[in-house]
């Protein structure tokens, strides 16, 4: 298992992409639903796993899931890569970790690209998730 390392740094898994958010997660949601529907996209899916941990009478850091994409974007994608569509659409976590800081995680771009075998002129319908984030976590 991944645990966080001792210095509080998230832990290294292959294809992810995990980035420090300076804003609490409630904000750093809010950021990042401004910021998918600024570029058009669409929110298909908010998941609050320690919410629903809550419901259950468990308790865990909090952890929430967005779902976005945009069928102009993504249909191409699939189109090349059909098993691309159990990556599709776009997924982006938010979750406390040690010491309550908040991180952002993702796939990686890259990762998701060589998995698929995703032609290059359509690498960048993917890579609007990094976009997105960069632009949520903008001071």
């Amino acid at each position: 298992m991944n645990e966080p390392t001792k210095s509080g740094n998230p832990p290294s898994v292959e294809g992810i992409v995990t980035r420090a958010s300076p804003f609490s997660v409630k904000e750093t949601l809010e950021r990042l639903q401004a910021a998918i529907h600024s570029r058009n996209l669409n929110l298909f899916a908010h998941i609050d796993h320690s919410g629903e941990a809550k419901r259950v009478g468990l308790t865990m850091q909090e952890a929430h899931v967005l779902i976005f994409g945009n069928p102009k974007g993504g249909t191409p994608l699939m189109i090349a890569s059909p098993l691309l569509a159990l990556d599709l659409p776009l997924k982006v976590l938010v979750w406390q970790g040690e010491e309550n800081r908040v991180w952002v995680s993702s796939n990686s771009v890259a990762y998701l690209r060589d998995r698929y075998a995703i032609p290059q002129e359509l690498v960048g319908n993917i890579a609007v998730i990094d976009a997105v984030i960069e632009q949520a976590l903008k001071g």
